[in-house]
């Protein structure tokens, strides 16, 4: 079955905005290729974009974008800020900097990237983000590998509860305890690495694989249903035009309770990436 734009539901996050639930990540996405791979994720359906200035290639998701003749309108951008660009007029600085590579008016929502808390400068960086987002130029704002204390703190200290927070989540690691403060304050949770980043054999666990054969899937469909059915806002990559399609066809079929609660037993705080506690 051949999906549309419009078979992706939209998740309305905390300030009235609303997000594509699915969407395309350009993680580790080579600069010179990234127009040619956006390209493709936009042809295939998706208007979701995820980025960062780290990543080195918003200046080709921006060409992808002009070149695609897609409204604007209709496609939604993200950018982060990177560690060494925190504080309250480098996160100035560097948003101009983005959205000028990006060659775009505004962002749909910008993200502190890690909470660096050995830097201690998150907050004065999310004060920051607060007067990007009244001048117009970010819709949304939010917060990337924040834990719960950081939350807390930006809360308390601010009064401005992020519209996201964007996590390691996939089956092995799952972060309850950062889900459940998330939901508790209306944040929406991103999952990055959502299958795992191939570092340990999740597609091939039975798990997976039984849910797979039943409903005539793959496993990574499976997975990324997985995602979708739990509420998060999930952005898979892949460099092939045939494996983003694939990922992106998991909207004619439904996980059964049983087999949610199968997958959902994998966790076993199985981090792949950083820890946000010690990490930058």
């Amino acid at each position: 079955m051949t999906q549309t734009s419009t078979s992706v539901p939209r998740v309305r996050l905390n300030d009235g905005h609303e997000i594509p639930q699915l969407g395309f990540g350009v993680f580790l996405v080579d600069p010179p290729e990234t127009e040619r791979i956006v390209a493709d994720a936009l042809e295939v359906g998706y208007r979701h974009i995820d980025t960062a200035r780290i990543y080195e290639n918003e200046e080709g998701v921006g060409r992808a974008l002009a070149a695609s003749g897609i409204p604007r309108e209709e496609l939604y951008v993200t950018t982060k800020l990177w560690n060494s660009d925190q504080g309250h007029r480098s996160a100035l600085d560097a948003f101009d900097a983005s959205l000028e590579r990006l060659g775009l008016d505004y962002v749909d929502l910008y993200l502190i990237h890690w909470p660096v808390p050995s830097k201690d400068r998150y907050v004065e960086s999310w004060k920051a983000l607060e007067q990007i987002r009244e001048s117009g130029r970010a819709r949304s704002i939010g917060v990337s590998n924040f834990l719960a204390p950081h939350l807390q703190r930006l809360i308390d200290e601010t009064g401005v509860v992020p519209a996201v927070d964007q996590i390691e989540l996939h089956p092995a690691h799952q972060q309850p305890e950062t889900t459940a403060f998330a939901a508790d304050n209306g944040i929406a949770i991103e999952s990055w690495g959502p299958l795992g980043q191939g570092k340990y054999p999740l597609l091939e666990m039975g798990e997976v694989t039984d849910a797979a054969a039943a409903h005539g899937k793959s496993p990574a469909q499976v997975v990324i249903r997985w995602h979708l059915q739990r509420g998060f806002i999930v952005f898979p990559k892949s460099n092939r035009r045939e494996r983003m399609a694939e990922n992106f066809d998991v909207f004619d079929f439904e996980l059964s309770d049983a087999e949610m609660q199968r997958i959902t037993g994998l966790e076993r705080a199985g981090r792949v990436g950083p820890d946000p506690a010690n990490f930058g």
